[in-house]
């Protein structure tokens, strides 16, 4: 279903199910990182103030971290999109 980490195909490649006219939600997208990066942010300051870890330690901890966070939010994100843009259009054809 994706051809990248967190780009839809345009087409399934087991059932040739065309996904890209069902793939919207770019701006939603760009929302959901910048939340996403606002909560790993207080988290980061809270340990920050609780532990005081040496920076070094910081960046190679939250880096990898937030690539996966982002990376998976945004395949769960346009996952619920297509499968909700899917059973709408399902819906209005019957």
């Amino acid at each position: 279903m994706f051809e990248a980490p967190a780009r839809v195909a345009m087409k399934c490649e087991q059932c040739q199910l065309d996904l890209g006219t069902h793939e919207r939600g770019g701006r939603l997208g760009g929302l959901l990182t910048a939340i996403v990066a606002i909560v790993l942010m207080v988290i980061a300051l809270g340990v920050e103030y609780a532990f005081r870890p040496p920076i070094a330690l910081q960046a190679a901890f939250w880096a990898p971290v937030t690539m996966g966070v982002v990376i998976y939010a945004l395949r769960l994100f346009k996952t619920a999109l297509l499968y909700a843009s899917y059973e709408e259009r399902e819906e209005t054809s019957e």
